[in-house]
């Protein structure tokens, strides 16, 4: 409906591998409460993209994901989380949207995981519904989320599912 925020997750098999994108849409006139939220969980998102490296480690990940929500008056959901993804779409490791920074395994060149931070207006505690699959806030603020499947390169980061609308915000995620 008119002023909804919407999040569609999509998983896009090739080749036998499997990529994992999601995206908040703003629906129509939109207030500007939600609005702000979308962008600063787009924004959390890209911080702990910007953290993907050979030899750093995922803590930091989780670190910039959270630091940037908490900065911005938000929680950060941590029932859900990031994974490895590859032949199979939840593998090994979690990739938390909290943590510390220089904690948790270090990343090497060659692996795959997605990034999906989950923000919500108030508190971080989240329900299934009965249908086993929708997730609401536990205290009916508006949530939002983004994700990407990245893999580490040599030199940094490469975002497998990047969007053409985003190609400049790679430039400048730091």
């Amino acid at each position: 409906r008119d002023g909804d925020i919407v999040n569609f997750d999509i998983t896009l098999e090739k080749n036998g591998f499997i990529a994992d994108s999601s995206k908040t849409y703003l629906v129509g006139d939109v207030p500007a409460a939600a609005r702000r939220l979308a962008k600063v969980a787009q924004e959390a998102t890209w911080k702990g993209i910007a953290r993907v490296r050979p030899g750093a480690h995922l803590g930091d990940i989780g670190a910039a994901i959270e630091g940037h929500a908490r900065k911005n008056g938000y929680s950060v959901v941590r029932e859900y989380c990031g994974h490895g993804i590859g032949r199979e779409m939840h593998e090994e490791p979690q990739i938390l949207n909290f943590g510390r920074p220089g904690s948790g395994p270090q990343m090497r060149e060659g692996m795959v995981f997605t990034i999906e931070p989950m923000l919500n207006q108030g508190s971080r505690n989240v329900a299934t519904r009965d249908d086993g699959w929708t997730v609401v806030t536990t205290d009916g603020k508006l949530s939002a989320q983004f994700e990407h499947t990245v893999a580490v390169t040599a030199t940094g980061v490469e975002v497998l599912t990047l969007r053409r609308d985003e190609r400049a915000r790679l430039a400048v995620a730091a």
